[in-house]
């Protein structure tokens, strides 16, 4: 098939020739943008709706439509060819001459060439072909470089942290080592002390044993003593028995050498008071505690006067010593009697029982409550009675150890309180604590 393009260049007849991609992309191209210029009856009739559109949106949408009119349509192909011969200026012009720029796109020779098809363009087309394959095979082949780099690259870098990791488990492994071989020693260690323990504990059960030797031997000695103790107590009593009706004159002078102890005594004192001159005091340490927040200085002479009982004839014993004062824990007695009752019905009964108490007994009675600033309109106290209450910051306890360290040395003073605190802390200074409920039962027998 022999085709000629207006301005006389004639081709060779021959199949159509297989164009590269990028060939093929830029005929394409060139149709879609010569369509422009062509009168609408010109265009065939396939095209005409492609015609329409912009020139890129042609090339996008109807490319294969394009292609295959040119291909098929040497009319058609010829007028494209004019027009974008036109178009492409002195590379027109210079493929229509036979002759091609050293310097021009292969790739828009090509299309130039296969649209206007001067004498030779298949050869253009091939050597295009040519040129653009091996730019490909040339891009392949640096892509391939660029991978290998690449990859060598992340290799080399995967060798050093490679390397890094493996120094890190070295030192790791070498800090293992040490690790382990500290607890081996730390083992040995233990395991040593381990034996020397099974060892003391052997010895102290050894040593348990002996003590427990002893300690049964003991036990039978001291009953034996105990035995021995019996018989002399009933030979002494005995002995007793008999100097009761031996001892008659012995006992009148005794009872004249006492007689006479207790005048010299008495004397004694009557003639020290005349030296001291002492009045008769009006006011008790109890009410000097009373007005003096600070803890008064600690008092000589803190033995322990009696233990604690529960019995309430042991109460009416030490309420029956001379001068006796007694210290009331009042809460701490109401809320084991009668906590039943409202504070103010449990502080009236308890004053009122000790009204009762110090009536009987004559004894000084001091009764502390906690808390006087929550405490509106305090009902009379019985005469012998002392009612205090704690200031602020202070508590009942405190104030009743206040009360004990202001008494003098050898005055009976008889604290009530189930406290344990408050009981050891007055048995300190002197004081006979008894229980809340010794004084409850006190109160209940009268």
């Amino acid at each position: 098939m022999t085709e000629t393009l207006e301005g006389g260049v004639a081709g060779a007849p021959g199949a159509e020739p297989h164009l590269p991609d990028a060939v093929r992309q830029r005929v394409v191209a060139l149709v879609a943008g010569a369509l422009s210029w062509l009168p609408f009856d010109e265009i065939p009739q396939t095209l005409k709706k492609i015609a329409r559109f912009a020139p890129n949106r042609r090339a996008r949408l109807g490319g294969p439509a394009l292609a295959a009119q040119v291909e098929a349509d040497p009319v058609f192909r010829q007028r494209i060819a004019k027009k974008v011969l036109e178009e492409a200026g002195e590379l027109g012009e210079a493929l229509l001459a036979g002759t091609c720029p050293a310097s021009a796109d292969p790739v828009e020779v090509a299309a130039l060439a296969y649209l206007s098809r001067p004498e030779g363009w298949l050869d253009l087309v091939e050597a295009t072909t040519q040129a653009v394959q091996a730019g490909e095979r040339s891009a392949a082949v640096e892509g391939r470089i660029r991978d290998a780099e690449s990859r060598a690259q992340r290799a080399e870098h995967e060798k050093h942290t490679t390397r890094v990791e493996l120094d890190k488990l070295k030192a790791e492994l070498a800090r293992l080592r040490t690790e382990n071989a500290q607890l081996k020693d730390d083992s040995r260690a233990l395991a040593r002390a381990l034996a020397e323990a099974e060892r003391k504990e052997k010895r102290a059960s050894e040593l348990l044993s002996t003590e427990k030797g002893r300690a049964a031997k003991a036990v039978a000695d001291h009953d034996a003593e105990i035995r021995r103790m019996r018989a002399k107590l009933a030979d002494a009593e005995g002995a007793l028995e008999t100097a009761r009706h031996t001892g008659r004159d012995a006992r009148a002078l005794g009872d004249a050498r006492t007689w006479l102890l207790l005048e010299t005594i008495s004397q004694a004192a009557q003639g020290l008071r005349r030296e001291l001159s002492l009045e008769p005091a009006d006011r008790l340490p109890a009410d000097f505690v009373a007005d003096v927040a600070a803890d008064l200085p600690e008092r000589l002479g803190t033995s322990a006067r009696a233990l604690e009982a529960s019995d309430p004839a042991r109460l009416d014993q030490l309420l029956s010593l001379p001068r006796a004062h007694m210290i009331v824990d009042g809460y701490n007695v109401t809320k084991a009697g009668f906590g039943e009752l409202s504070l103010e019905q449990q502080r009236t009964r308890l004053v009122t029982g000790l009204g009762g108490i110090a009536a009987q007994t004559g004894a000084e009675v001091t009764c502390v409550f906690d808390g006087a600033e929550r405490i509106h309109g305090l009902p009379p106290t019985p005469r012998g009675v002392r009612v205090l209450f704690s200031k602020k910051g202070e508590t009942a306890d405190e104030l009743i150890r206040r009360l004990v360290r202001a008494e003098p040395s050898g005055r009976p003073v008889v604290v009530i309180s189930t406290d344990r605190e408050v009981a050891d802390g007055v048995r300190r200074h002197g004081a006979y604590p008894l229980s809340s409920d010794t004084l409850l039962r006190r109160l209940k027998r009268a």
